[in-house]
């Protein structure tokens, strides 16, 4: 299909100073009816003048009317930034958005079926962006099954004025998923740094980089008009090519920002060097939270880290997470993420979420979306307003309140670990905590009810996939089982019947009396916890299973850097496995283990002489490709199996087998 050029554009002749316009004049060529694309994360990369300015056109001539807008991740400031200069009646006659929350003017007329409005996943509009761009006719995904967006519930509709269906669902190769319809886009309200005369623009000063290719590419290629502000002019042929991140061949208008206050940073930030990557800044230590009902619940939910994890922490009360990790100095151990595409660091909170200091890596949100789903995530934090007796969560709408999924369905439904975190009961009142034990509010909204008003997390779905899910309240643990919620943990100071089920809408499974949760938790100095994750004694790294006739052995988390600790496993295994006088199969975990390079021969040379003596038949599991290789190969040289596998349950069927 040959590509058409926006009407308005097609006769204005091309001069190299031609596409550098005022804000007036670039929103001017937005029609009505027109669908309009906006990139953002919170405030970052928002484009603030060319939203003011589009706002006051429609205020002063009551044009463009009926947009349509599509925008993935939030873009507000909870009060009148952002998108919520588009919050008119009139202005907008369509939303299709993945979080609500930072736009109250949008969200009201949602609420009140004065638009049509959709919720749909922010991962998924990112790459329904990048599927656009390229023509397609709209994205597959498994992410939303059994949530809200699931048209077998609602849809993603936040109305009854949405009849539209914009989600279907189809079964390919026996598998059932979800298929996002694409939609035309017309324009693109962008932002960048510098861009040069001819519309190439660069992202150096921007604390992230989103979607901004993806969306557009995909307005240009449909004959649309891209808009991008930026905070300064360069010449022709002076920018960096690897640093652009939108070619000029997709930029139609360029509007140089003229009020710096409509080109901050972040919406709190006007500019910090170290969110953009510019500098590396000192990492300060920050002070310990005091001891609170937040702080409670992070301690108990940091017992879920493991060293060298991935991690994404939630907005809110899981930012807690990431104080306790700090505190407890755990940090160096893990690699904490952002959904809009911030890799290691330390996550910002408040309005400069989204971004990070000192970050290893800062990539488009739609590949941060790519890792997600696919998996790359070992452990996510999220928080958690409504939960129910078969796991389902919802933090997405309660009431008059709609607050958008956001990256939350990508993230739960994706991640290899989920722990939910947030107070047991909704009050105003607070906690305190008297010689290691909870003093409790005297009542509450409870938040463990019947079934939940918005399905955000499919507790069905998690059980049956066999995901790890926790949820961690201040005064109780429950985790997900196949028969739904358990609870397994109470704090000291909490009854059960009066301060636990006498709160909740259902009674959930105990298989056995809930044991306490550990007294470190509500005490003020530090739990050690960095030492009792980090340090699993060797001589606890092995068991043998006389019945089955099997040795296990958990190299989890360990560090191989000497000849010693060659030597000590070694001496280990043949205290345990000399005096049984026969052969045993062997299972090895290598999760998250490291084995320093030079130690890799003599570690290997090791191995084999530990199978010629004790193993009749021996397999090795890591998640970790990049150890599954290095490892293999190593092995391979040395005439052992190199056979290592991505799981235990592999590893143990090739036992049987």
């Amino acid at each position: 299909m040959p590509r058409q050029t926006h009407p308005l554009l097609s006769n204005r002749p091309f001069t190299e100073f031609g596409k550098i316009v005022s804000a007036r004049e670039a929103v001017n060529l937005i029609r009505d009816g027109d669908a309009v694309a906006t990139g953002g994360f919170v405030g970052i990369g928002f484009a603030e003048q060319l939203a003011v300015a589009l706002e006051q056109r429609f205020l002063e001539t009551g044009q463009p009317r009926n947009l349509t807008l599509m925008y993935a991740a939030g873009q507000g400031d909870g009060r009148e930034r952002g998108l919520n200069h588009l919050g008119h009646e009139g202005l907008v006659a369509r939303v299709i958005g993945g979080h609500w929350g930072l736009v109250p003017r949008l969200q009201a007329l949602a609420i009140e079926g004065r638009i049509q409005a959709w919720n749909l996943p922010q991962g998924v509009i990112s790459h329904l962006f990048r599927d656009t761009a390229a023509g397609k006719p709209g994205t597959l995904s498994r992410v939303g099954l059994g949530t809200f967006v699931d048209p077998r519930l609602d849809g993603g509709r936040l109305n009854e004025a949405t009849t539209e269906a914009r989600v279907e669902l189809v079964t390919l190769g026996g598998e059932e998923l979800l298929f996002y319809k694409a939609e035309p886009l017309q324009v693109a309200l962008l932002r960048g740094t510098t861009a040069d005369t001819l519309g190439n623009v660069t992202m150096e000063r921007e604390a992230l980089t989103l979607e901004v290719l993806a969306i557009a590419t995909a307005v240009h290629n449909a004959g649309g008009v891209v808009i991008v502000q930026v905070e300064r002019l360069a010449e022709r042929g002076t920018l960096p090519p690897k640093e652009v991140k939108i070619p000029g061949v997709l930029v139609d208008c360029v509007v140089v920002c003229e009020d710096p206050t409509q080109h901050w940073q972040t919406f709190q930030t006007a500019y910090n060097p170290a969110y953009s990557g510019e500098i590396r800044a000192p990492m300060r230590t920050p002070a310990p939270l005091p001891l609170s009902v937040r702080k409670i619940i992070a301690r108990r939910a940091a017992f879920e880290l493991q060293p060298n994890s991935v991690v994404n922490l939630g907005i809110g009360m899981p930012e807690g997470v990431g104080a306790v990790a700090s505190e407890e100095q755990l940090l160096d151990y893990l690699t904490l993420t952002a959904e809009p595409g911030v890799i290691g660091g330390l996550p910002a909170g408040g309005l400069d979420f989204g971004a990070a200091t000192n970050t290893q890596a800062i990539i488009d949100q739609p590949a941060q979306f790519d890792f997600y789903d696919g998996g790359g995530l070992d452990i996510a934090f999220l928080g958690m307003a409504q939960a129910d007796g078969t796991g389902n969560v919802n933090v997405s709408k309660f009431g008059p309140r709609l607050a958008g999924a956001g990256g939350f369905i990508n993230i739960s439904q994706n991640a290899r670990k989920v722990v939910f975190m947030g107070t047991f009961v909704a009050t105003k009142e607070a906690l305190t905590v008297v010689d290691g034990a909870l003093r409790l509010p005297k009542d509450g909204k409870p938040k463990f009810v019947d079934e939940v008003e918005h399905r955000t997390f499919s507790g069905v779905l998690a059980a049956t996939d066999g995901k790890p899910v926790r949820y961690i309240t201040e005064r109780c643990v429950f985790e997900l089982t196949a028969e739904g919620l358990a609870l397994t943990e109470i704090a000291p100071g909490v009854q059960l019947e009066r301060d636990i089920l006498a709160h909740m809408g259902f009674t959930p499974r105990m298989d056995a009396p809930p044991r306490q949760m550990d007294a470190r938790i509500f005490r003020d100095e530090p739990m050690g916890l960095a030492g009792e994750l980090l340090s699993l004694p060797l001589s606890q790294r092995f068991s043998y299973d006389p019945d089955e006739g099997l040795f296990f052995i958990n190299f989890e988390n360990l560090r191989i850097a000497t000849p010693a600790d060659i030597e000590a496993i070694r001496r280990e295994v043949e205290r345990r496995l000399a005096p049984l006088g026969h052969r045993v199969h062997a299972i090895v975990n290598y999760d998250r283990c490291r084995i320093d390079d030079a130690m890799l021969r003599p570690y290997t040379e090791m191995v084999r002489g530990l199978e010629e003596r004790f193993y009749t038949r021996v397999t090795r599991y890591t998640t970790s490709g990049f150890m599954r290789k290095k490892l293999g190969h190593a092995l391979e040289e040395r005439a052992v199996s190199p056979h290592i596998y991505e799981s235990a349950e592999e590893a143990r069927r090739h036992l049987r087998d």
